[in-house]
């Protein structure tokens, strides 16, 4: 299966220098690793950080990547179809800053920067469609299992609740 994906195209968009710290992006970036393109932008589009927009922009750049990459190679992609393969927020320069601090002292902090690097490829139709065929069938022999296995201790377990219940009235009624 891995000779499959290294086969599929690949595409890719970067922001470099975004004055945000990596681990800041990387909360963003990792809502989106492994969704539909469609979905991804809607969840980037409505997450509340403010590195979101500049998420969405590099993704949809990724996207006009494999739109204008297919055509000028002549690969049938559908963009339908594509997601999100990687997400990453790789570490950029940091820019040395000083503060002020008491008695004329001064205190040396760090501003990070992150390079943001999305890459979106398509998903094989025949090939998830199989995995997911095959996939169904065990679950649905697991669910059939599990059902079959649980309904008796459920009657169990009713039958005691109904002894349970007999016995209380039982005593209201001597009282």
């Amino acid at each position: 299966m891995a000779n499959q994906t290294s086969k599929a195209p690949e595409f890719r968009a970067e922001a470099k220098f975004q004055r945000v710290s990596p681990q800041k992006a990387k909360l963003v970036l990792d809502l989106i690793k492994g969704q539909r393109v469609e979905a991804a932008i809607n969840t980037v589009a409505f997450t509340n950080k403010r590195i979101a927009p500049v998420v969405e922009k590099v993704l949809r750049s990724a996207i006009q990547n494999a739109k204008y990459l297919s055509d000028e190679r002549n690969l049938d992609i559908d963009v339908d179809n594509l997601y999100v393969k990687t997400a990453v927020a790789n570490e950029g320069p940091r820019m040395k800053r000083i503060r002020p601090a008491p008695m004329g002292r001064a205190f040396r902090y760090q501003r990070r920067i992150a390079h943001i690097i999305i890459t979106v490829a398509e998903k094989n139709p025949t090939a998830s469609a199989a995995s997911a065929a095959v996939a169904e069938a065990p679950a649905a022999n697991k669910t059939a299992g599990k059902t079959a296995g649980k309904s008796a201790p459920k009657k169990s377990a009713a039958k005691k609740s109904a002894a349970k219940k007999a016995a209380p009235k039982k005593k209201a009624a001597a009282k």
